[in-house]
């Protein structure tokens, strides 16, 4: 998605940016004799002035920075796009650090919660995340980059200077020869042209993008795209909602009292559901509870059924679960050829806010 949405889109609607060459695919470790190719320079690496905080490290700014190679990352840390990126910038961090690589992760925060530095702290020890983490509350950085996307990546050589940039998943053999190639244009040696090969877990699996019909879905007050109550929603106050006879493919209803709040869908009272026909191999949740320390139990069924090894990490096979923190949670990862499938979630207690649905 573009304008300041996750994207899995490479180029999406930010200004025009230089065309890319098919010989550009090769960094100099790669490139055959006589191939003098370039990459293009692309602007200047902004400062970072405008961060609220930094983790992992003193503030850095472009002058600190020079002579070495930095890579800039845009994230937010239930973005379900940047964590399947996450195992590749991890493993670019560990190798190429010593070589004269800077990875600079920028925390720009999608959802409120995403602003608590408590919680932003948690998940990134969690997902591993070792090197530099510029905090991007006010939306500094972000504006300074003139970005519009997470994850983004922006690669800058020894000078300071952006050479590479790219929007969303994948390109990581790219991104990777690109960084191997400014290391070499700055006379590092010793660098293994190989590249990195990464297992993923979790979140981190690629999406099954052969089954996958189904698109990230908000479920705020005016953003709530496939809502199919019968009942109009209603901005901002308690209303009892019912599901309809028939879900239609990526349609999604509510059960019970809710409040459709501009930030998010707010249960009201115990037995508050949610109803959705989708078609991927993952169902994922960002939610957490209103009222921080509290811990409210939840089930799943697929197909009105307990979900049993489809069952997410988050989940036991029996469809039971808790809400306790603020973040993304993982709720049904499938196995073999899917089809359309009718989820619900039932909340057994009130306070939880759901925001946003993802698959995979």
């Amino acid at each position: 998605m573009s304008d300041d949405r996750r994207t899995t889109d490479q180029t999406g609607g930010a200004a025009t940016l230089p065309k890319r060459r098919p010989d550009l695919l090769r960094s100099l470790a790669h490139r055959l004799a006589g191939d003098d190719t370039a990459l293009p320079v692309e602007g200047h690496l902004p400062p970072f002035d405008d961060a609220t905080g930094w983790l992992n490290s003193e503030p850095l700014t472009p002058l600190g920075l020079r002579g070495r190679v930095v890579a800039v990352d845009f994230w937010t840390y239930t973005c379900i796009n940047w964590l399947r990126t996450a195992p590749y910038v991890r493993a670019w961090h560990a190798k190429y650090r010593d070589l004269g690589l800077t990875v600079i992760g920028v925390h720009t925060p999608e959802f409120g919660f995403e602003h608590d530095l408590d919680n932003v702290t948690t998940r990134s020890r969690g997902f591993g995340v070792e090197y530099p983490i510029a905090l991007d509350s006010d939306y500094g950085v972000w504006q300074a980059f003139a970005n519009h996307f997470w994850p983004a990546l922006y690669v800058a050589d020894v000078e300071g200077r952006i050479r590479y940039h790219h929007f969303g998943e994948g390109e990581y053999a790219m991104a990777e020869m690109v960084v191997q190639q400014l290391l070499l244009e700055a006379g590092v040696e010793g660098i293994d042209p190989d590249l990195v090969s990464v297992e993923p877990a979790g979140f981190e699996v690629p999406a099954d993008w052969r089954t996958l019909r189904s698109p990230e879905t908000y479920l705020a007050y005016g953003r709530s795209a496939g809502f199919a109550s019968p009942e109009r929603a209603r901005s901002g106050e308690p209303h009892t909602y019912s599901e309809p006879p028939r879900l239609d493919l990526n349609e999604w209803a509510l059960l019970g009292t809710w409040t459709i709040a501009q930030h998010a869908a707010v249960v009201n009272e115990p037995g508050g559901a949610i109803a959705f026909r989708f078609q991927a191999r993952d169902v994922n949740l960002v939610m957490g509870p209103s009222a921080r320390g509290t811990s409210v139990p939840f089930r799943v069924l697929l197909d009105g059924k307990m979900p049993g090894r489809a069952h997410g990490f988050d989940v036991d096979d029996q469809g039971n679960g808790r809400v306790a923190d603020q973040r993304l949670y993982q709720l049904i990862r499938q196995s073999g050829p899917v089809g359309e499938t009718l989820f619900e979630i039932e909340f057994l207690d009130a306070g939880v806010e759901a925001y946003c649905f993802t698959f995979g």
